[in-house]
């Protein structure tokens, strides 16, 4: 115990023992007078002994306190010294009046008080000021500014060390991937073993190749499939490279009748390994779902795109369309009714699948209805032609309708879009969650998860071949009405653009069947005929069109004038046909005041990257997109993307 604790632990014992004495003395003093004289005497002896103990006391405690305040004063005269953190006081002119050692050795001065903040510390001055911490880079070393703005006080730290661990941890983070020779089967079909299996080598050899040079575990799981392991670090030189295997694969083979390619899964960003590897398998399947020969990379929130340059094969083969169509009856039969839907403001392609899809609910004796929220003005002539047929009209509702019969066991039908937000009723998904997925555009990243069954297919032209193909397998003894056989056609003519755009054999196979069942060329041709006033204002927008790129072709309509979707997309078109034209961005105000944009390409160029990048989609020669914005903004936007991409990798092949 110090001295002058014990001292004081005396003290105030000192006083109970005054009191006593006299108490005492007064008792004496009234009992025996000279007893009480005696101690009265000693009581003053006492006293003032206590005194002197109390004064010393009171010395030797000043005296410690002078002590403790001294070595505080100058330990923290020797903490503010030496500490590794700068501090600096500034008047209201932003000039330096105080500061540490650890400022004068970041400044390289023996002292900047006096000089201004803007000039000793830059890039902290560059907006930044108002911010109660930020960091800041100063020769090569990373600062982190803690304000006082009240104070005019400023706290300097130096996180170097912490930011390089901090890269370092980040680097090291573990990413899977799958890589899958996506038309293996396509590719080798014909072919001798020697020879596929020498292709086979090669490929395999490129692939390695790859992995080594880039740091990469390779481990081949399947003849057509790897496991790729690798850290952060490896996989940002990878998207640095936006992963040149695509290419360097499809080269290697070009001299087959068709070159092979691959698609990549790859998932980072997660700590559950599980988890990592589920999410490598739908990242891969999301490559495939948008027509493989690309790379979906799902880093955490961040998911992006690589290749995609190549349009889809097409499977010569209708396996997968007989396991859905079966598929599709049995789950049909277990349903207490259907509920079809596709886009809002449905345009040809997807009315004509949601007509084949009624069919087949009708041929297997249950309740189906077709959702239809606003007519496209494109869609006017047919939709007329259902009105006056009193047998296939009665099936169309409103959302609203279909609100109020769905149920739990309801089947809900989405054709020609992949994405809820798109449907004609999106809160219909919150009373059944059967949902069927029939749709031939490129998967984008907002998907129905958990469909219970989802047949996509980014080759076929359109939804309504897809659903052709599934009618066949449907039923053996199936008959088409000439209205439903001709929509069904329509719908392909439509998306194929007179089956000169996207067509392969099973598209003039789907057609085939449809003609064989009663559809009229004459009514399709009827419903696409355009009147002239219709050609004029086309016309009156591509008069306004400029060229970038020396093959891209962009036209922007008037703000003020309002143009159908189907005009944009006819204008799109009409400018892809011109020479020299490689691909072709319209941009309108459409009539429920959106921007829309439609882009076509001749296949050297995939729109739908610059599409989804201006948040839209579709196929890599047919996309779109709607902005909330004015079209100049629009095509000041746009105009960005493409410079961008013609800087990462060109914008043609």
């Amino acid at each position: 115990m110090p001295k002058f604790l014990s001292k004081r632990w005396h003290g105030q014992h000192m006083v109970w023992t005054f009191a006593l004495l006299g108490a005492l003395t007064i008792v004496l003093f009234l009992y025996e007078w000279v007893l009480g004289i005696a101690a009265l005497l000693a009581s003053g002896s006492i006293l003032y002994f206590s005194w002197k103990a109390e004064s010393a006391f009171r010395h030797d405690l000043n005296a410690y306190l002078g002590t403790i305040t001294h070595r505080v004063k100058k330990a923290a005269g020797d903490v503010i010294s030496e500490l590794p953190i700068g501090m600096v006081l500034y008047n209201e002119d932003k000039e330096i009046e105080w500061h540490n050692p650890f400022v004068a050795k970041l400044a390289e001065k023996e002292s900047v008080i006096g000089d201004s903040l803007e000039e000793i510390f830059p890039s902290w001055k560059q907006g930044k000021e108002k911010e109660e911490s930020c960091e800041v880079e100063h020769d090569g070393r990373v600062y982190k500014f803690f304000h006082q703005s009240e104070e005019r006080l400023l706290y300097i730290l130096d996180i170097t060390d912490y930011n390089q661990l901090l890269h370092k941890h980040e680097e090291s983070k573990i990413a899977i991937g799958i890589v899958l020779m996506d038309n293996l089967d396509e590719v080798t079909q014909g072919m001798d073993d020697q020879t596929r299996s020498i292709m086979l080598a090669r490929v395999t050899g490129e692939i390695t190749e790859w992995a080594h040079r880039n740091e990469i575990y390779l481990r081949r799981t399947a003849s057509d499939r790897f496991l790729i392991l690798m850290n952060q670090k490896s996989l940002s030189k990878l998207e640095q490279n936006r992963f040149d295997i695509l290419d360097e694969v499809r080269d290697l083979t070009m001299e087959y009748k068709l070159p092979l390619t691959v698609s990549i899964g790859v998932s980072s960003g997660i700590e559950d390994l599980e988890e990592l590897g589920r999410v490598a398998q739908t990242s891969l399947d999301m490559s495939l779902g948008r027509g493989g020969d690309q790379v979906t990379v799902k880093a955490g929130q961040r998911i992006s795109f690589y290749g995609g340059r190549t349009n889809a094969v097409e499977k010569r083969t209708r396996v997968r369309a007989r396991v859905i169509s079966h598929a599709l009856r049995e789950l049909i039969k277990e349903s207490d009714k259907i509920v079809i839907m596709g886009h809002r403001f449905p345009d040809m392609d997807s009315i004509g699948a949601a007509i084949g899809v009624l069919k087949a609910v009708q041929l297997s004796n249950k309740e189906g209805y077709i959702v239809l929220e606003g007519v496209n003005p494109s869609i006017e002539k047919l939709m007329t032609m259902i009105a006056e047929d009193e047998k296939l009209n009665r099936w169309f509702i409103t959302p609203a309708q279909a609100m109020q019969i769905t149920t739990q066991r309801t089947l809900a039908v989405v054709l020609d879009t992949h994405r809820a937000s798109m449907v004609a009723e999106p809160k219909l998904f919150n009373l059944t969650h059967r949902i069927m997925v029939v749709d031939h555009h490129r998967r984008s990243e907002e998907f129905f998860h958990d469909a219970t069954l989802v047949y996509m297919e980014p080759y076929a032209s359109s939804t309504c071949e897809l659903v052709t193909e599934l009618l066949q397998y449907f039923n053996d003894k199936i008959s088409l009405d000439v209205l439903e056989a001709t929509v069904l056609l329509a719908g392909i003519v439509v998306d194929t653009k007179q089956f000169s755009l996207r067509t392969g054999s099973r598209t003039f196979e789907a057609a085939s069947f449809l003609r064989r069942n009663g559809a009229d060329p004459t009514i399709i041709q009827k419903m696409l005929k355009e009147d002239l006033e219709a050609y004029i204002e086309k016309a009156t927008i591509m008069k306004h069109t400029e060229m970038l790129y020396e093959h891209v072709a962009l036209a922007v309509g008037e703000a003020d004038h309002k143009y159908s979707q189907l005009m944009i997309a006819q204008v799109a078109d009409t400018l892809l046909n011109m020479t020299g034209v490689f691909a072709s961005f319209v941009i309108c105000v459409r009539p429920d005041g959106l921007t829309g944009i439609s882009a076509r390409s001749l296949g050297s160029m995939n729109v739908q990257l610059v599409m989804e990048r201006m948040g839209g989609g579709g196929h890599l020669t047919n996309a779109a997109t709607q902005l909330e914005i004015s079209p100049q903004e629009a095509a000041l936007k746009l105009k960005q993307i493409l410079e961008e991409i013609e800087q990462e990798e060109g914008l043609f092949e």
